[in-house]
């Protein structure tokens, strides 16, 4: 994943529902019709250990700002 996506989930994930579903609508606007024309797929076993941290890693949800990751 780039840089810029992973700063946009970063975005994203601390916006309060308000904000975030503005940004959904300006997605929609901008993408629309073309989400209809992605094929969903079933996650994999990576997407599926992100998941089940997420519902049951109350740590998974502490994020590390960007200048404070080792990149090398």
């Amino acid at each position: 994943m780039t840089t810029i996506k992973e700063r946009i989930i970063g975005a994203v994930t601390v916006m309060n529902d308000a904000d975030a579903e503005f940004f959904w609508k300006l997605i929609e606007k901008k993408f629309s019709p073309s989400w209809e024309d992605i094929e969903e797929e079933m996650p994999d076993e990576i997407d599926l250990q992100m998941l089940n941290a997420i519902k049951h890693d109350p740590e998974c949800h502490e994020f590390t700002r960007e200048q404070d990751i080792d990149w090398d």
